[in-house]
């Protein structure tokens, strides 16, 4: 397995479509072969930071669900709504 949390902070005015593009894009993914998970967590004191929990069955499974549709529109659209670059680890 591979496990990725992915740390975001997001712009203040940007939390409600931050959302809604984060979890439509976790509905989408969860329906890829490889995604054994992908949860979207939001931060109770300070609702601007989100951790995205994602768990692919096989590290290839990770690199495949970059190459996805669903991931390349969340990518172009949640980029202006970041307070500060996503981090990934």
């Amino acid at each position: 397995m591979n496990i990725v949390h992915v740390h975001v902070h997001v712009k203040a005015e940007m939390i409600d479509a931050f959302k809604e593009a984060t979890i439509e894009n976790a509905g989408q993914s969860v329906k890829e072969v490889g995604v054994e998970r992908f949860d979207v967590i939001q931060q109770n004191d300070d609702p601007t930071r989100f951790i995205l929990v994602e768990v692919y069955k096989t590290d290839k499974a990770s690199f495949a669900h970059k190459e996805t549709a669903h991931y390349l529109k969340w990518r172009d659209a949640v980029a202006d709504m970041m307070a500060e670059p996503r981090r990934g680890i």
